[in-house]
């Protein structure tokens, strides 16, 4: 009796795998690649936390001022919840505290610095480029220290730096005003015209940028040193001359 069990096919052909019709059988699909992970967010230190937050703080005070300023955009821009922010200072006010005391003593160091010759129109040439160097610099701090400080706030602002300036001119007009025979009790009233000429036009000088930030500042010394009935035409810095 014959074995029909393979309808007449060869063992060989029997045991191959049908292939599908239109083509040859596709290999088996490799499994999918786990997605990437997303990188590691950088943890920062309490120190960094704080920098991060007072540098954002400062940004939004010189853009806003201080009642257009909250503290939910403080910790949105650093991405962080508003606890943190408290936690650092206290609340809104004690931020604006620490960029205004901050930006109090990086403006008189400035001008100090300057400070060095002793002639007292030269005295009088390197404050005024310091200070126009610093709004030229640090806009930022600038503008929040012109910005009305709120009401509740017993921080410094730019009339205190602007006294504490014009006490230090005030030591420098008296002697001169000794050697030259004047009243050096008038040294006080001079040291606040001079250095108030020089913040307001500063003020100025930050929304307009032109003349050029030397130009400015001679042409201020010649009104505070030659005084109106002795402008020079062309004035230009003596420290200038020298470099």
């Amino acid at each position: 009796m014959t074995d029909n069990s393979n309808n007449g096919q060869s063992p060989s052909t029997a045991a191959r795998p049908r292939t599908p019709r239109g083509g040859d059988a596709s290999p088996p699909a490799k499994p999918a690649s786990p997605p990437a992970k997303p990188p590691s967010r950088v943890r920062m230190s309490s120190a960094q936390r704080r920098e991060q937050l007072i540098a954002i703080g400062r940004q939004l005070f010189a853009e806003r001022g201080f009642d257009a300023t909250s503290i939910e955009e403080v910790a949105s821009r650093a991405k962080v919840s508003k606890p943190v922010v408290y936690e650092h200072f206290g609340g809104k006010e004690g931020l604006y505290a620490v960029v205004v005391d901050r930006e109090v003593r990086a403006l008189l160091d400035r001008i100090t610095t300057a400070l060095t010759a002793g002639h007292p129109r030269e005295l009088l040439e390197q404050a005024a480029e310091a200070l126009l160097d610093y709004i030229e610099g640090e806009t930022d701090g600038f503008r929040v220290l012109v910005r009305e400080a709120p009401v509740m706030s017993g921080t410094g602002n730019f009339m205190s730096v602007l006294n504490d300036v014009a006490h230090q001119v005030e030591h420098i007009l008296g002697a001169e005003f000794k050697t030259r025979g004047y009243d050096p009790k008038l040294a006080e009233l001079y040291s606040q015209a001079l250095v108030g000429m020089v913040a307001l036009t500063g003020r100025w000088w930050l929304e307009v940028r032109k003349p050029r930030k030397e130009t400015v500042a001679a042409h201020l010394v010649n009104l505070a040193w030659n005084g109106l009935s002795h402008l020079e035409s062309k004035p230009s810095l003596i420290t200038a001359r020298r470099r």
